[in-house]
């Protein structure tokens, strides 16, 4: 299963983020998450927000936030790296331009937020880019057929809310089975609430391809000791 850890592109500089996204490579990262700063990140929580501030503070030009992804592809080249932007800025960066570069680095798998309709979407993958759809927990029929349908990897929910309850489906084993049995092909990553090494685990056994760790390892960015150690814990049940 991939082990795939989330960090702020630029943030709080393009330095910093090259030299961490070796660090997460160096740790046993399969799969690196890189997101691109938004404007307007309405959907993401005030600490992410903060962050994409931060860096477009430092630079708001995203051609620079592009070319610091092409040389992190080109120093880790055993590494994938998974890129995840807004709608706003991808039409600010221009659909053809940025589909140009995600085909020329290789960089085919993108995590689309802040979609207003389908026409972006439906753009990135006539210009061959794979774009994921996001499943929850109760696997609403919308959602699943939508995932059906897309060309890119489903991002399961891994742990559900006290508000999501399934009888069909109450665990993430039988959620994935579900999906299996419907016809789904493409691979299956789980996050949202995989804060330690048991999540991760429940997730490997489950089934899914790979998982996703965000905030537990990126919280510990300023301690490169303790970061390390807790994605070999998480490489570890992968």
């Amino acid at each position: 299963m991939k082990l795939i850890c989330y960090f702020s592109g630029g943030y709080p500089d393009f330095e910093s983020a090259d030299r961490l996204a070796h660090a997460y490579a160096d740790a046993g990262v399969d799969t690196l998450e890189i997101d691109f700063p938004s404007r307007n990140p309405f959907v993401d929580a005030p600490y992410i927000q903060q962050r994409m501030k931060k860096a477009l503070e430092h630079c708001d030009d995203l051609d620079k936030y592009l070319e610091a992804v092409a040389q992190i592809k080109s120093e880790l080249p055993d590494n994938t790296i998974l890129l995840t932007i807004y709608e706003s800025s991808i039409l600010e960066i221009g659909v053809e331009k940025f589909c140009a570069f995600c085909r020329e680095n290789d960089l085919l798998d993108v995590i689309v937020t802040g979609l207003t309709g389908s026409d972006v979407k439906d753009a990135l993958i006539a210009g061959g880019i794979r774009v994921s759809c996001y499943v929850p927990f109760d696997l609403p029929e919308t959602d699943v057929e939508l995932a059906l349908s897309s060309n890119g990897f489903c991002y399961l929910q891994a742990v559900p809310t006290q508000a999501q309850t399934n009888a069909k489906h109450p665990d993430l084993a039988s959620c994935i089975n579900y999906l299996r049995s419907r016809g789904l092909k493409n691979p299956i990553y789980c996050g949202v609430g995989v804060h330690s090494p048991k999540e991760a685990k429940m997730v490997r056994d489950a089934g899914a391809d790979g998982v996703f760790v965000g905030s537990a390892v990126l919280k510990l960015t300023d301690d490169l000791p303790a970061m390390t150690e807790l994605i070999g814990k998480f490489k570890a049940v992968c």
